[in-house]
């Protein structure tokens, strides 16, 4: 029997997976192999907190190979380097991965694939992680898309229904001779033990992926689309980060909700929630075509704008949820203690820190991809760019998420902002919004919180859109 590499990468699950299906159903006898390679990834290495999930994803990935009778090779140093030295340890005559769509991960691929075939061996690459890879989608005229809708009609369109292949019973087994580094030698778990809140909230792995998904197809078909802009109550799945690391497939997310479908309203609330699988895919489209935009502005107008020079104390307190302003506040403090943020809040901070702040999206960008555990590079550069007005399809620069009227409409009660920022639990819902109009109360109730925000909502709003206005003139 022959043998071929399965490269794990952002796939790490057994179930839904092309790559090891093929290389099943072409006779091979496996070797599951995982090779840290951060830097390759670099300017976008993974940030503190995806290394700290992918660290738990790998040990989850390697107890559900072993209960088949396999297990996770684990190496580190270059990609090809570990990927040679593997093929000559075990005779491989294949090696089979999932694709990636990140600038840095497609062209050091591109470079492992033309090296392995030269010296003779069988390369495959398959789709795992979206619904549609970026350059099957395209308009009439042959050019990607730069807005959702006419991207999404065209992807809905063109889904295949192929059938989805459940993880394999069995595995071959490895031979125990193989070698494999210490997973924490090769990612060491978090000191001092920062991380420890994640865990009461995630579950790292397939497994986990698969009992959130369980648990949610409830909810999602019930009210998805009443609740998912609703920070104080659990309307989204908070698959993002499973998906990110490939431990579920958005097919499979897609077939389970459809398949649990039973009256109109829930084929309502499914559609609604794959269009959020279909944004996902536009990110990846976006990303394919305009990889520059990870640090640059897709839209040249902004190319004028007037960005602020980042003071550091004002941008401290945003990112340590002390700006004052308790949505914000209360965002910024889930992402800190679970390495997660509701989407809509995402939007109000990051409106306050380019539009209010007027500080440029990429120091929001930094500071999201080291402390999200769903840091994905297209999604992330996707939202922030969307948010700031300077990408495709944007919130136009002149929409400034107001985050009192935002806090009002989507935490009415409070309850979202009391679990956050805990200062604030005993205020006056009268009080709750716009703590600042209530000094006595905050003085009383909050002692601690900051007695105004740290730029008042409405000049900064007047600041940012004069700026706007300015930058439109000079690119004319």
């Amino acid at each position: 029997m022959t043998s071929a590499l399965i490269w794990f990468r952002r796939d790490l699950r057994l179930d839904d997976h092309p790559a090891l299906q093929a290389a099943l159903r072409a006779g091979h006898r496996i070797v599951p192999v995982y090779v840290h390679a951060p830097d390759e990834e670099v300017p976008w290495a993974p940030g503190a907190a995806s290394l700290a999930w992918l660290r738990r994803s790998l040990i989850a990935l390697d107890a559900s190979l072993r209960t088949r009778g396999s297990r996770l090779i684990l190496r580190s140093g270059s990609s090809l380097a570990a990927l040679e030295h593997l093929i000559e340890e075990t005779g491989a005559e294949a090696v089979y991965w999932s694709r990636r769509y990140e600038p840095a991960s497609m062209a050091r691929d591109a470079a492992v694939k033309q090296a392995l075939r030269a010296r003779g061996t069988l390369v495959e690459s398959h789709n795992a992680a979206l619904l549609c890879e970026p350059w099957t989608v395209e308009t009439q005229q042959g050019d990607p898309y730069r807005v959702f809708t006419p991207f999404w009609r065209n992807a809905r369109a063109q889904l295949d229904v192929r059938t989805l292949a459940p993880a394999p019973e069995t595995l071959p087994t490895v031979e125990a001779s193989l070698p494999s580094n210490d997973i924490d030698a090769l990612i060491p778990a978090p000191s001092p033990g920062w991380d420890a809140e994640f865990w009461s909230q995630w579950q790292p792995g397939e497994r986990g992926a698969q009992d959130r998904l369980a648990e949610c197809i409830a909810p999602l078909l019930e009210g998805y689309m009443q609740r998912r802009d609703r920070p104080d109550l659990n309307g989204t799945s908070k698959l993002s980060p499973h998906l990110h690391f490939g431990e579920i497939s958005p097919r499979r997310i897609m077939r389970t909700l459809q398949s649990a479908q039973r009256n109109a309203h829930s084929t309502s609330n499914t559609e609604a929630y794959i269009r959020q699988l279909g944004w996902r895919d536009f990110s990846h489209h976006l990303l394919y075509h305009f990889p520059q935009t990870t640090d640059k502005n897709l839209n040249p107008r902004f190319s004028h704008f007037a960005w602020a020079d980042p003071d550091s104390t004002l941008l401290d307190a945003w990112q340590r949820g002390r700006t004052g302003v308790p949505l914000v506040d209360a965002g910024m403090r889930q992402l800190w203690h679970t390495g997660w943020m509701h989407n809509r809040v995402r939007m109000v901070v990051a409106s306050f820190l380019t539009k209010n702040l007027r500080v440029h999206w990429l120091h929001g960008a930094r500071w999201f991809w080291d402390t999200l555990v769903d840091a994905d590079l297209a999604n992330n550069t996707q939202g922030w760019q969307w948010t700031a007005g300077t990408g495709a399809d944007a919130a136009p620069y002149f929409r400034v998420f107001n985050p009192v009227s935002q806090a009002l409409k989507f935490d009415p009660d409070g309850s979202y902002v009391r679990r956050w920022v805990p200062e604030l639990a005993t205020l006056p819902e009268a009080a709750m919004f716009e703590p600042w109009k209530h000094p006595e109360l905050l003085a009383r109730h909050a002692p601690q919180y900051p007695r105004a925000p740290i730029v008042d909502l409405k000049a900064s709003r007047a600041d940012a859109l004069a700026a706007y206005s300015a930058s439109r003139q000079g690119a004319a």
